[in-house]
């Protein structure tokens, strides 16, 4: 009687763990392009994180812009995230994936970067080798404007609008 109790426990729990808890969505998005969307929202979180005024100057909501652009709609996400989200190694496998993706596309932004900082040095050396072969330049090269407190000031001025 025993082992029959045992057999019968341990035969419920195994059909109990392959049943899928959440039942597969009628418009779910593929893998890959889940994926895609799940790069893309990341990039746009990491963008508002490291620069914030750079958004704002956009009043359209970002993330409606991504799934725009992959012509899902926000339910359609919600639901076919939570079915992925339901599987806990294959979201992991997901959230992988993304990671080196943006590894590698860090790595490639800041080689960009090194090359477009050697160019700025050898554009300065140059710079400085006409101003000191002709003193008169100095005055007619423009100052270059600080990008960052442009962006300051048209957000205080919209803030003061909106006020």
């Amino acid at each position: 009687m025993k082992n029959f109790i045992i057999l019968t426990l341990v035969l419920f729990l195994s059909v109990s763990c392959e049943k899928e808890l959440v039942k597969q969505p009628k418009g779910l998005i593929e893998k890959e392009k889940m994926l895609d969307i799940m790069y893309d929202l990341s990039i746009l979180e990491a963008v508002k994180y490291q620069h914030p005024l750079s958004l704002d100057s956009i009043d359209a909501n970002q993330k409606r812009f991504v799934l725009q652009k992959y012509k899902v709609d926000s339910l359609q996400f919600a639901q076919s995230n939570i079915y992925y989200a339901a599987d806990y190694e294959g979201y992991k496998d997901m959230f992988d994936a993304i990671a080196k993706r943006l590894e590698k596309n860090q790595r490639a932004a800041d080689s960009l970067a090194k090359i477009d900082e050697k160019k700025a040095i050898k554009k300065k050396k140059q710079e400085e080798k006409l101003r000191k072969l002709n003193p008169e330049l100095k005055e007619a090269m423009p100052a270059k404007a600080n990008i960052d407190s442009i962006k300051t000031a048209m957000h205080a001025r919209r803030i003061r609008q909106t006020r």
